[in-house]
């Protein structure tokens, strides 16, 4: 790698070390709940990440230090920021996206619950463990919920035929509103916002 890259690359990290300073409701119709089913379970282990580890780095400072007023520990922050990034790929998800979901479902605290016991960072629902024949997986665990999660709101996605508004909604359970959704858009304008998403 040439001197200057490495300088820069070297830059990079230490400003991010320095950096510091709703739930998915149980679909109504049997079809749509075993066609989400089997999309759960054909995709949840597919993989991606970053392609070029420049442009990773500068993601990671920027969002870093937007990320620092919820989660104070930079370490946290960064293992947080790396997995989002990774299954938000894999799901053709904005990560930017899926940071401000995140925001809005779960305030960044892997351990939330909601009242009819949605679980985790996205708040998924645990019932889908079953459905997809993985009991066992744990949905405060990072890695579990982001993957169920990011599934999940892809497949909405795909559903209404990339059509963000009314996917988000029915990812939350509240087909039919714009409330989430706009709880869910002020987030990534305030927050996250990096390059332009059609909230149509």
């Amino acid at each position: 790698m040439p001197a200057r890259m490495r300088v820069r690359l070297t830059t990079l990290l230490a400003a991010l070390w320095l950096a510091s300073s709703a739930a998915v409701a149980n679909p109504a119709r049997d079809s749509e709940r075993n066609a989400l089913r089997d999309f759960l379970d054909a995709t949840i282990n597919r993989a991606s990440s970053f392609e070029d580890r420049f442009d990773a780095e500068v993601w990671l400072v920027d969002m870093s230090a937007r990320l620092s007023p919820f989660v104070e520990d930079p370490d946290a922050r960064l293992a947080l920021l790396e997995t989002v990034h990774f299954y938000a790929r894999q799901s053709d998800l904005p990560p930017e996206l899926v940071l401000a979901v995140i925001q809005v479902e779960s305030h960044f605290d892997r351990f939330a619950i909601s009242r009819v016991g949605a679980q985790g960072l996205m708040q998924v629902m645990p019932f889908w463990k079953d459905e997809i024949g993985r009991p066992d997986d744990n949905l405060t665990d990072m890695h579990t919920n982001l993957s169920y999660g990011c599934r999940i709101l892809e497949f909405y996605l795909q559903q209404e035929n990339g059509r963000l508004a009314t996917a988000l909604a029915r990812y939350n359970g509240s087909a039919g509103s714009r409330v989430y959704t706009d709880k869910v858009e002020n987030a990534w304008r305030r927050h996250w916002r990096t390059a332009p998403l059609n909230w149509q």
